[in-house]
């Protein structure tokens, strides 16, 4: 599958979650979706400006307009959905693709938590607690910073052979 198909397929299949999706058909969609953020970040730039910040390594500037902003939001859906099936084709839930999200909301739940627990005070139980609160922390950071990784090297695993409980091979039904 070539890069206009895909782009045309996985458009096409705009809210479609089941199925499944070759890495080919998936990759080649992750381009068309990075060329069109960096072509519309640059328009934007050129039609409305940005911020420029000196630092220390250099000059970078920032674009933020709508153009970008709207072909992100257009093509948030099928990014999602293609990578929802990509997980199907190598046999793994859809719900894998948002682990990352899963362990942020994880981490915001227990360190609201822990807010509302009275962990400053100077007594030997908070500081306890202050510590294991703080290893808790660094271990879901860990995963954290993992957690994307694993998603990416689960999105270009080969496709499973055959048919699975999401559907026929993608390879197999184009041949």
């Amino acid at each position: 599958m070539g890069f206009a198909r895909s782009v045309r397929t996985c458009l096409a299949k705009y809210f479609t979650f089941s199925g499944r999706a070759s890495r080919p058909e998936y990759w080649w969609f992750v381009l068309f979706l990075l060329l069109g953020n960096a072509v519309t970040a640059a328009v934007d730039l050129a039609l409305f400006g940005g911020t420029r910040n000196v630092t220390a390594s250099g000059i970078s500037v920032q674009s933020n307009g709508p153009l970008a902003a709207a072909f992100a939001l257009g093509t948030l859906i099928p990014g999602l959905s293609a990578g929802w099936r990509r997980m199907h084709d190598t046999g793994r839930s859809g719900l894998f693709m948002i682990y990352p999200l899963i362990v942020m909301v994880g981490m915001g739940s227990f360190a609201g938590l822990v807010d509302g627990l009275d962990v400053s005070a100077g007594n030997e139980a908070a500081q306890t607690l202050a510590g294991f609160v703080g290893v808790v922390m660094i271990v879901a950071a860990l995963v954290l910073l993992i957690s994307p990784l694993l998603v990416i090297w689960w999105l270009s695993r080969p496709s499973e052979p055959g048919p699975n409980k999401y559907g026929p091979n993608p390879q197999e039904v184009l041949q």
